[in-house]
């Protein structure tokens, strides 16, 4: 058998078992039982030998696991010449084996669906036409042709009007979205409308979906905790198992009820349920946007009490936008604009790139701006379609317009003031702000449902700024003007209420992330450090998704548990009923690995975990489709 895979070997294992249990039993009843028992036999070897070979492994590691208990029980019943018995745990057992790869497949199929897409090369716009060339050739500021049906290469913005992709493999989402120029696109997504350009901002090694596949792997490779806790168990259960056992031969004289005892305790696929069922959890979570890095995390997520968010980025978008538009003239907001972003496309300023953003969203067609001067930490001149155009700060666009500066109290704290002036006068300004995330209300209040016990803030910014973004949240504390360092303590001062959680994006927050019993990083535009970081990675630029994380988590504990604590309870009392001579081997065989592929299917439930916040909007969704419908009709 060597040079087989694992899969292949467990595969052969299983058919060669269950070929010897049938042809048996054929034997048996054409009245060749001495003929059956000796083919019993050889179908037992195989499966019987590849399990010796585990256990002599796990021992090699320090572990004894429950797998002693099979290969005990397969060992005396052959011995004992109950080669029946030995068979049918044979089959359980490989059997089970089987089953533990299937649900694995199973589990990490939306995982694997990253990897099989990954593109190879990409077309680029050069000197007028159009190359193939490998990913890596790729750098920002290149413009790609992104093909219908082509799956985005690298992370980019979109530089055509629109685009149609479908998030699905990253994401979940069922409905392909519609993005438009300027907006965002994670690598990974797929064209699912007609062809567009795309601006890279990333080569490919440091892109969203290359960050993705480095986690999908390493998250394969982790081992479940609760796996090397029911470990820890298996030598109680062991001496619990050969104390029946004993017993049973001991005060019956019958070695054939020890027999039956080590086959009904026989525990081969429950202790694989465990690791099923987190397995299954983090390809349900990675399905709602949230990719956890091992089974290690996705199990301490579920106990998290404390939860420390930072702003910029994580609570907030982190992106300036347009909260309102005041006009001093004849001119509307929409021709404000117009001349503020068109005059900004020279400027690299996060404002003025967020103005030309905003422009451009509104379908506005800028033109080039033209004897442009850019005076540092004050604003722009130039021309724009002939007209003089000033935009930046109040005070220094009046003075420019010759107009006493005048002042503006009302400014909420963390907003921005853009004034523009044209030829001369002061045609009005744009008040800018960093908002609150989408859902981010919502999101605080489910979390509070579901247990967390204790919400705060920590950003670096200033503590009016927080107060503001923070106002009508409700969190338990607002920290601000905090180092990375001060992040790090906060989380170390926090463990005194349970478990702490950390959200954040920056390379600030990278150190916060590491500290915490879970570091959660915004993926789609936060730093590489934050996701190197961090425990898990929000897949999306969506808080509402973390929420989704830790239902997701909490209860693929809990069916963990229920596996563990219902797979061992029933062995236990099949024991018991087997010392007592009301279970022959070959019943307790049947019997306990019933038990066990019903645990390990209990299991699988997790990948049909169904997030509460997930159900509410999808009863909105249908509730809203309802009336739009009951409106037309």
């Amino acid at each position: 058998m060597i040079g087989l895979d694992a899969d292949r070997l467990k595969s052969l294992t299983l058919c060669i078992s269950a070929a010897g249990l049938i042809a048996g039993l054929a034997l048996h009843f054409a009245g060749h039982p001495g003929v059956a028992d000796r083919v019993w036999f050889v179908g037992v070897v195989p499966a019987l030998l590849m399990l010796i070979v585990d256990i002599v492994r796990s021992i090699g590691r320090g572990e004894i696991g429950l797998d002693v208990v099979a290969a005990l029980s397969m060992t005396a019943a052959l011995i004992f010449d109950e080669t029946l018995a030995a068979a049918v745990v044979a089959v359980m057992y490989s059997g089970g084996t089987f089953l533990e790869s299937y649900a694995e497949g199973r589990a990490s199929r939306e995982m694997q669906a990253l990897l099989s897409h990954v593109p190879r090369t990409a077309i680029r716009h050069r000197n007028g036409g159009l190359e193939e060339v490998p990913l890596e050739e790729i750098a920002p500021g290149d413009r790609l042709l992104i093909r219908q049906g082509d799956v985005v290469p690298v992370d980019g913005t979109i530089a055509s009007e629109a685009a149609f992709l479908d998030t699905a493999a990253l994401t979940g989402e069922s409905l392909p979205a519609r993005l438009s120029s300027g907006d965002q696109v994670m690598s990974g997504s797929t064209n699912a409308g007609e062809a567009f350009d795309l601006t890279a901002t990333r080569v490919a090694a440091e892109s969203t979906y290359a960050g993705i596949v480095r986690l999908v792997e390493e998250a394969q490779r982790s081992k479940a905790p609760m796996s090397r806790l029911a470990d820890r168990w298996s030598l109680g259960f062991l001496l619990v198992t050969l104390a029946i056992a004993t017993g049973a031969w001991w005060f019956t004289g019958d070695p054939v009820r020890a027999v039956a005892v080590l086959v009904v305790a026989t525990p081969c696929p429950l202790i694989l349920a465990v690791p099923v069922a987190l397995v299954a959890g983090m390809s349900r979570a990675a399905h709602f946007g949230v990719l956890v890095k091992g089974a290690k995390p996705l199990e301490t997520m579920a106990g998290v009490r404390t939860l420390i968010l930072d702003k910029t980025g994580t609570l907030t978008d982190g992106r300036p936008q347009i909260v309102s538009v005041a006009t001093y003239g004849g001119m509307s907001g929409e021709e404000i604009l117009l001349f503020a972003a068109a005059l900004d496309q020279a400027s690299k300023h996060p404002v003025a790139q967020a103005l030309v953003a905003a422009a451009q969203a509104d379908g506005a067609v800028l033109p080039l701006p033209a004897e442009v001067e850019e005076i540092p930490g004050e604003g722009l001149v130039g021309r724009v379609d002939g007209h003089r155009v000033v935009v930046g700060g109040y005070a220094f666009v009046s003075r420019q317009a010759g107009h006493p500066a005048g002042r503006h109290s009302d400014l909420d704290a963390g907003s921005v003031l853009v004034a523009v002036a044209i030829d001369g006068t002061m045609a009005g300004h744009l008040v800018m702000s960093d908002p609150l995330r989408a859902g981010a209300v919502e999101m605080i209040e489910r979390l509070r449902h579901n247990g967390i016990a204790r919400i705060l803030l920590a950003t670096g910014d200033r503590k009016e700024v927080a107060d503001r973004v923070t106002r009508g949240l409700g969190l338990d504390a607002v920290h601000a003007g905090l180092s990375p360092n001060g992040k790090v303590s906060l989380v170390d001062g926090e463990r005194k209420h349970g478990l702490v959680m950390m959200v954040g994006d920056g390379v600030n927050d990278a150190p916060a992330l590491a500290a915490a019993d879970v570091g959660v990083a915004m993926g789609a535009r936060g730093a590489a450090a934050s996701a190197e970081a961090a425990d898990a990675i929000l897949l999306v630029d969506e808080i509402g998704h973390l929420g989704a994380g830790i239902e997701i988590a909490r209860g693929a504990r809990r069916i963990a548990m229920q596996s563990v604590t219902a797979g061992i309870g029933l062995s236990v009392l099949g024991m018991i009923a087997a010392a007592l001579g009301f279970l022959t081997p070959v019943q307790g065989a049947v019997l306990q690995e019933v038990i066990d592929v019903a645990v390990i299917l209990n299991a699988l439930r997790a990948l049909r975990i169904r997030p509460a916040s997930t159900s509410e909007r999808e009863a909105r969704e249908d509730r809203s489709a309802a009336e739009r419908c009951a409106g037309h009709s």
